[in-house]
């Protein structure tokens, strides 16, 4: 199936395996982020879900499809730490052997929640990219299934029912602000809004180190880019140069991409625990960053960002903490 045949009656099909496993995250009003940006804001914490992140829609979705067979030789999947949490903790409760790799580069923290939740952990290499060819050697000696962090229809349809319950939250939204990086989220996001009205705007807000959905953008096709060290670990890592949906969706229904600083996004992290409680990683705090800085403009009268994820390392988060204090 071509990027162009996802449709919003795959999103309304996830919804019952998505609730198998995650929860109906509400809207949160923030009042100053309203303030700030001129626009009503409101948060959609994807960072309350039970693994800490919005990735269990789509590999609860992904693992519902996945035949009996292919289900007892096992799964194995590539991850920069949220997406191999979400897959541990659905293939631990659906009984599924799973192999997680995970880059030298994914923070202890990420490695200790997926060992705890009994899936194989396998660290090697210096990078996503290089880590996913390591995994594909897994695939074939092994014949493991393979389960996608994004490029993948079910995996996009899992994370495009947030973009439902954005809607029957608050119809009359105007702009939806969506992480990026491999584009699972913000291709199914921006599908189910523009789905229900084009002219709800979408966009997709990375980090200035290694944002490479944005350079390949730029490029016109995938690009390999090296990876930089950053708060928004979760979104570190290559699209996949033979990328089959999310490019492609993110370049025709993704209405504009912005990146943010290291610096701003420490700043969004302590706003969101400050004033709203909300534990923040960086990945997950971009959004706030992006409308903090003014990064984005004509955002209308309603804006949702979604905050994607909570798995930040504890004492990172105490250091940036104790340098606004200083």
């Amino acid at each position: 199936m071509g990027y162009h045949r996802l449709t919003l009656r795959n999103i309304y099909e996830a919804r019952e395996a998505v609730a198998q496993f995650a929860i109906r995250t509400p809207l949160i009003y923030s009042p100053c982020l309203s303030t700030g940006c001129g626009a009503e804001t409101f948060l959609k914490p994807e960072n309350l879900q039970p693994t800490g992140s919005f990735k269990i829609r789509g590999a609860a979705n992904k693992l519902a499809h996945i035949p009996e067979e292919e289900r007892r030789r096992g799964l194995v999947t590539v991850s920069s730490g949220n997406h191999g949490r979400a897959v541990s903790f659905v293939a631990k409760r659906l009984g599924i052997p799973a192999t997680v790799y995970l880059s030298e580069n994914v923070p202890q923290n990420k490695v200790q929640a997926i060992r705890e939740l009994g899936s194989r952990v396998v660290v090697r290499g210096s990078s996503y990219d290089a880590t996913e060819r390591w995994s594909y050697e897994a695939e074939r000696r092994l014949g493991l299934t393979r389960v996608h962090p994004f490029d993948d229809p079910l995996v996009i349809a899992g994370q495009g029912t947030i973009g439902i319950e954005i809607i029957e939250d608050l119809s009359e939204v105007d702009a939806v602000v969506v992480p990026l990086s491999g584009g699972g989220l913000a291709s199914g996001v921006a599908l189910a809004v523009k789905s229900f009205d084009p002219a709800i705007r979408v966009i997709g807000v990375s980090m200035a180190r290694g944002p490479v959905m944005y350079r390949s953008l730029q490029a016109g096709h995938p690009v390999e880019i090296e990876e930089e060290d950053t708060l928004a670990d979760a979104l570190a890592g290559g699209i996949g140069l033979d990328n089959q949906y999310t490019f492609g969706l993110v370049r025709e229904l993704v209405d504009e991409v912005v990146l943010v600083s290291e610096e701003e996004i420490a700043q969004a992290m302590i706003l969101s625990l400050t004033m709203h409680g909300q534990v923040l990683e960086g990945g997950g705090a971009v959004g706030i960053a992006a409308l903090m800085h003014g990064r984005i403009s004509g955002l209308g009268a309603r804006v949702v960002v979604i905050t994607s994820g909570a798995n930040v390392d504890i004492a990172v988060l105490m250091t940036l903490l104790s340098h606004q204090t200083d």
